[in-house]
């Protein structure tokens, strides 16, 4: 007998008819003599509709009880799918994140988790009951409700399946696998057998929606075996693991993109390393991740400093540098919205060299003009305006060949 964490997404739990398909989907584990533990979403559309009932309420409402409101809708979910299982004859019992022992820290809207306690799911599996657990959620020391951020019920899923020393984590989703980039704005895509830890995190920090980048963290950090596929199409999926073991001749796996992007620019920061960490450091505690940074200074002169962040933390981070801007710090800042951030992955550019002039010579003979650029050893990523974004994903999927599968070079 072994254990498997599965995991539902909102997409595949949308309707009562999607639920009843999961439902048979966890018997199928039951029947295979497996215990199971599932971690599912809110339904569909519901976190989007319950924000939209709170903006109308609030422009600005509290983090803390916009987390009371969004823990709602996987409670919906759980005991849902909990009677589809009673329903057939196999006993299941659905718990929230507090009641399955996930702690986190004491942030919401963004909280990580900090521990499982397992007992209580143990029992339960122990007396051969299906354990449903709410994702995206769980409880401080403090018994404060918090939500791990969109996309947390992948780290829910694969962090208890650390905690429980699960045999393997089944993400379930509205798609077959991970794909070379996404199918919907790339139709030359084409689905992965495999792809590695680094490369997945990679993905999903740079804007691939498939996993949650904590979840990969987990994965990754615990040796978890994972593997992404459809909850509708009964093929296999994309198993995420250390070592690719097929197609590890591709230079680049995947590209990957993100709109929403704002580049920031502070114009003549005072010489010095502490007016560089003290605004980094201000903005850190906002919870602000600054993505790509650009500091250039003369001997002689002052500082400009250029940042990329999220559109949605433009409010905060303009707070931040007010403050700054008071205390004479710096002379000025601008900010440049409307821009969008298109990257390639692949942990075959270690050992290839000319991979990022390959990637910068197709955008520019697509007319695509880059402001900021940020690398890494298995990653190049590029701002650009916003409306290039899918042309410069496209261009860069074709000149990477990406919509081809490769023969494994044999010596």
């Amino acid at each position: 007998m072994g254990l498997i964490v599965q995991k539902f997404g909102g997409t595949s739990v949308g309707t009562v008819e999607r639920i009843q398909n999961t439902a048979e989907r966890i018997i199928e584990e039951i029947i295979n003599e497996n215990q199971v533990v599932v971690v599912v979403s809110a339904m569909g559309k519901t976190t989007d509709q319950l924000v939209s009932m709170a903006k109308q309420l609030s422009e600005n409402p509290s983090k803390r009880e916009m987390d009371m409101l969004l823990s709602t809708g996987e409670q919906v979910t759980i005991s849902l799918l909990s009677m589809a299982l009673a329903e057939r004859g196999y006993d299941a019992v659905s718990f929230t994140g507090w009641q399955a022992g996930i702690l986190t820290e004491e942030v919401h809207s963004n909280a990580r988790i900090v521990d499982i306690q397992t007992e209580k799911i143990k029992h339960h599996l122990d007396s051969n009951q299906i354990v449903i657990v709410a994702g995206f959620q769980g409880v401080t020391v403090n018994g404060e409700i918090t939500t791990l951020g969109r996309g947390g019920s992948d780290t829910t899923a694969v962090a208890l399946a650390a905690a429980l020393k699960a045999d393997k984590c089944m993400i379930y989703t509205d798609v077959t696998g991970v794909y070379t980039s996404d199918p919907r704005y790339i139709p030359a895509a084409r689905k992965l057998e495999s792809i590695s830890y680094d490369e997945m995190l990679e993905l999903a920090n740079l804007g691939a929606g498939v996993l949650h980048a904590r979840a990969v963290e987990f994965a990754k950090n615990f040796q978890i075996p994972l593997e992404v596929c459809s909850s509708m199409v009964r093929e296999p999926g994309t198993i995420i693991e250390e070592e690719v073991t097929v197609e590890n001749n591709l230079i680049v796996r995947g590209v990957a993109f993100e709109k929403e992007i704002t580049r920031i620019t502070v114009f003549e920061l005072e010489k010095g390393l502490q007016n560089l960490s003290g605004i980094f450091t201000a903005l850190a505690e906002k919870n602000i991740n600054v993505d790509i940074i650009i500091h250039n200074q003369a001997a002689t002169e002052n500082a400009y400093l250029s940042f990329s962040i999220k559109s949605e933390d433009l409010k905060e981070t303009i707070e931040v540098l007010e403050g700054y801007q008071e205390n004479r710090v710096f002379e000025h800042f601008e900010y440049e919205t409307g821009l969008a951030k298109v990257s390639i992955i692949g942990s075959g550019m270690i050992s290839n060299p000319g991979v990022a002039a390959q990637m910068f010579e197709a955008l520019a003979a697509g007319n695509i003009r880059i402001k900021m650029v940020s690398t890494s050893e298995i990653k190049v990523s590029a701002v650009i305006d916003e409306n290039e974004m899918v042309n410069a994903a496209n261009i860069l999927h074709k000149t990477f060949e990406l919509d081809t599968v490769k023969e494994e070079i044999k010596n």
